[in-house]
């Protein structure tokens, strides 16, 4: 396949200098230090405002042999937000926004992976915020692996992109003044699975 072949050729060393055999999927997990969501949305027409989720816990499935048959589950703690300002992280907290505790957990969980470069792929899967489920396409860039410097074993990293309509997720408050198209930005680390 040479689509892809940049992560499989990546990943397949990776996972056998883990000792993980390269004929099935290789199971990786996120590196919750190293992993951040980033969001942005327009505030009043005068700035772009952001906020972002740290801390968070996944799991990558990745077959280099079939790149296409992966997957990627995360779970977000919803009150893992940080907006940098104290009042504006517990109003994105109530249920104007993120309404923490009626759902204190946001998921992705992958139902397909396309594969659109030697390094890049679309993610689409469940995305469920706020108690509401709708499908979300992750624009996908493979940054590489090799062994960490520091930690001794095999290291991936990927960026990935994707706009939601918040009032599609039941938080659609004060739209159109907080736009409510979002941007969002994610980079993730991932170790292979102990």
């Amino acid at each position: 396949m040479k689509r892809f072949a940049k992560i499989a050729a990546a990943l397949a060393v990776a996972t056998a200098a883990a000792s993980i055999t390269t004929a099935q999927a290789a199971e990786w997990t996120l590196d919750s230090s190293h992993s951040q969501i980033v969001f942005s949305y327009n505030h009043l027409g005068f700035s772009t405002t952001t906020g972002m989720f740290s801390g968070f816990t996944g799991d990558i499935s990745f077959d280099p042999e079939n790149p296409e048959a992966s997957s990627v589950s995360v779970e977000i703690p919803t009150e893992s937000l940080i907006t940098g300002w104290p009042d504006r992280d517990k109003h994105f907290l109530t249920a104007d926004f993120f309404d923490k505790d009626a759902a204190p957990l946001i998921t992705f969980k992958s139902t397909s992976v396309e594969v659109t470069g030697d390094n890049t792929a679309n993610i689409t899967g469940d995305l469920t915020l706020n108690s509401v489920t709708k499908p979300v396409v992750l624009e996908t860039t493979f940054n590489g692996s090799k062994e960490h410097p520091m930690m001794k074993k095999p290291w991936a990293g990927f960026d990935a992109t994707a706009k939601i309509v918040r009032s599609e997720f039941d938080m659609g408050n004060f739209a159109p003044f907080i736009s409510d198209e979002v941007d969002i930005k994610i980079s993730v680390e991932a170790m292979p699975a102990e």
